[in-house]
C-alpha cells in the first residue's frame, strides 16, 4: 500500500467522477518506475485534460503539479505550469460571447482592440444569412466605428474593469486615487486621464477603468458641480440672447457661462461635452 512517489513526485488521490474518466489507466501509470517517460507523459495529460474538462479533482496531486480543484476557472488552468516540460500548448482560455447576445455596453475585444458597443441591430434579410450591425467605442481611442457580425458569431470579450475610486490629490504628472474598499493608492499618468482634470475635484468618487491590467480611462459622472474662481462681471447693457464670457473653474478649467453667472457659485457641467447646464443652488 505504499504509495511510490514515482515519476515527477505524482503521490497522492485523484477523486474525479467514475462517470467522467475512468482513473485505472491513471493509477497504474501512477505507479509506474522513474524510467517509463511515456507513462509520465500521460498521467499528466490525463490530470490537465480532467482539470479542463471538469474542474472537480480532489487533493494535491503532488507538490507544485495540482493543489485541491474546484470549480472551472483561469487560476484552476494555471495550476498546471509545472506541467509545461510535458503538456505544452495548454493556456487560459479568454471568455467568449455570441453575436446574438450582444448588448449595449458590452465590452468586445476585436483585432486585439477593446471596444464598447453603444448601438446594435440584428438583420434578417429576405435572401443571405442574418447578421448583427454594431457600432462600436473604441475605448482607446474614443473613436467610434460601425462593424458587421454573423448572426451566432463568437467573439472575444475584453478584459475591461471599472472600479470605484476617490480623487484625493494631484502630484507632478501623476492624479492619485484611493480603493475606497482596499484603500490602496492608485496613480494614473495625466496622459490617461485626458480632458477628465477639467471636471474632477479632490475627494469626488469616480471610475477608473483597466484594460489588461492597464488604466485607459477615467469616468465622472455625467453632470458635476464645480465652483467659479474667476469670473469678470458681465458688460452693462449686454442682453443679446445666449451671451456668454470666460470663467475659471476650481479645477483650473476655463469654460464658457452666461454673463449673469458670477464669481463664486457653482455651476453644473456636462462632464462629457463641458458645457454649462445651470447654476447649482444646492
Amino acid at each position: 500500500n505504499k504509495q511510490t512517489p514515482g515519476f515527477l513526485g505524482l503521490s497522492g488521490r485523484l477523486d474525479s467522477p467514475p462517470s467522467i474518466l475512468s482513473m485505472a489507466a491513471l493509477s497504474r501509470a501512477r505507479m509506474a518506475p522513474r524510467s517509463s517517460m511515456a507513462a509520465a507523459a500521460m498521467a499528466a495529460s490525463v490530470v490537465c485534460v480532467v482539470v479542463l474538462c471538469c474542474g472537480s479533482m480532489g487533493e494535491n496531486v503532488g507538490t507544485g503539479v495540482a493543489q485541491r480543484f474546484s470549480t472551472p476557472s483561469v487560476r484552476t488552468f494555471s495550476r498546471c505550469a509545472p506541467m509545461q516540460g510535458i503538456v505544452r500548448g495548454l493556456h487560459p482560455i479568454a471568455a467568449t460571447t455570441s453575436s446574438n447576445d450582444f448588448k449595449n455596453g458590452m465590452n468586445l475585444e476585436v483585432d486585439g482592440t477593446p471596444f464598447k458597443i453603444t448601438e446594435f441591430l440584428h438583420v434578417k434579410p429576405g435572401k443571405g444569412s442574418a447578421f448583427v450591425r454594431t457600432k462600436l467605442k473604441n475605448l482607446l481611442t474614443g473613436n467610434s466605428v460601425e462593424k458587421t457580425f454573423r448572426a451566432g458569431e463568437s467573439v472575444g470579450l475584453a478584459d475591461v474593469y471599472k472600479t470605484d475610486v476617490q480623487y484625493t490629490y494631484k502630484d507632478g504628472p501623476d492624479f492619485v486615487f484611493m480603493d475606497m474598499e482596499t484603500f490602496d493608492e492608485v496613480r494614473v499618468a495625466a496622459e490617461e486621464i485626458g480632458d477628465s482634470w477639467k471636471w474632477m475635484k479632490e475627494g469626488e468618487t469616480v471610475g477608473v477603468v483597466t484594460y489588461n491590467g492597464k488604466v485607459i480611462d477615467v469616468e465622472l459622472p455625467k453632470t458635476v458641480s464645480l465652483n467659479i474662481v474667476q469670473s469678470d462681471p458681465g458688460v452693462k447693457g449686454n442682453t443679446a440672447t445666449g451671451a456668454t464670457k470666460p470663467a475659471t473653474l476650481e479645477t483650473g478649467a476655463t469654460i464658457q457661462v452666461p454673463i449673469f453667472i458670477k464669481e463664486g457659485e457653482n455651476i453644473k457641467i456636462d462632464s462629457r461635452t463641458g458645457e454649462y447646464l445651470s447654476r447649482d443652488n444646492a
